[in-house]
């Protein structure tokens, strides 16, 4: 059974809480190193509206300042409707955990990393009440790990560097380097960094060279492993299909379908949500109707 997408990603910061200490050095920022981190729920107050989630969400305990929440998004595209969402989500974290909130978004190129650092206001510019500053991770801060015994050293930070690299062609010698040090790596150890990164690599190329080198270096757990992956591949596959399914009968029926609604339609990794969107396709008088129940 193929684990959650946040779940690799929680797996990687439990085993190595002092991970997220090392990524800010990368953007210039100094924190306190935690010393301990507990998973929490993804889904953000409402059921169902699938903008309003993250990959991941974790609270880390500081032996200096306390604790503090983390909220991981991965953003592989720029995506008009986030910033609103993000605000949305640190916003109820805040309120929900009375714990300080701090939004890490994981970008794969250039353009998106530069789009989600703005800062974005919820008012005018004379009165913006709320703003919303996200530390971005991508291409242009992470390190490019190519040395399979700098990997050896920070395994995980390695899997971060392949996740952030995946449009770039140092991706490949990264994951050649990955691959390369997690052999003879005890399974609990090695289990996590192979998902997480899979899971970072899900929508670019370099995620069939992964499922090579996991296959060649990786044994005995590489065959293992190796079908897992294919196990998501095939949910993956299964997803888009009726994400499709969805948006043909719009389009049979005529309704006109904005981006937004199929960027929504696309991006909906739940399969009971397209099924049911689906069956309020046949009868919706617009394409914003078949949301109306999730509102």
């Amino acid at each position: 059974m193929v684990s959650p997408p946040h779940e690799a990603m929680y797996r990687i910061f439990q085993r190595d809480p002092g991970l997220f200490s090392r990524i800010p050095r990368f953007l210039g920022v100094d924190l306190p190193r935690p010393v301990g981190a507990t998973t929490l729920p993804t889904d953000l107050g409402e059921t169902g509206l699938v903008l309003h989630r993250v990959d991941a969400l974790l609270r880390f305990n500081t032996a200096e300042s306390g604790a503090y929440l983390l909220a991981v998004d991965i953003q592989d595209e720029r995506n008009s409707e986030r910033p609103a969402s993000w605000a949305y989500c640190t916003a109820y974290l805040w309120k929900k955990y009375r714990l300080p909130t701090t939004l890490l978004v994981v970008c794969q190129d250039h353009a998106t990393a530069e789009w989600a650092q703005r800062a974005v206001s919820s008012g005018p510019s004379q009165l913006p009440t709320l703003t919303l500053r996200p530390m971005v991770a991508g291409p242009h801060n992470m390190p490019v790990i190519t040395d399979p015994d700098e990997a050896r050293a920070d395994l995980v930070l390695a899997g971060l560097a392949a996740v952030t690299h995946a449009a770039a062609p140092a991706v490949n010698p990264i994951l050649k380097a990955l691959s390369t040090a997690l052999r003879d790596v005890p399974a609990d150890i090695a289990d996590p960094i192979v998902e997480f990164t899979a899971r970072g690599l899900r929508r670019h190329p370099a995620k069939h060279l992964w499922r090579s080198l996991v296959a060649v270096d990786l044994t005995p757990a590489g065959p293992r492993l190796l079908e897992n992956m294919r196990e998501e591949v095939r949910a993956e596959s299964e997803r888009q299909c009726a994400a499709e399914d969805v948006l043909t009968v719009l389009a049979e029926r005529g309704l006109d379908v904005s981006d937004q609604a199929r960027d929504r339609i696309n991006g909906c990794d739940a399969p009971h949500t397209l099924s049911h969107w689906l069956r309020r396709a046949v009868t919706a008088p617009t394409t914003e109707a078949i949301f109306d129940a999730d509102e």
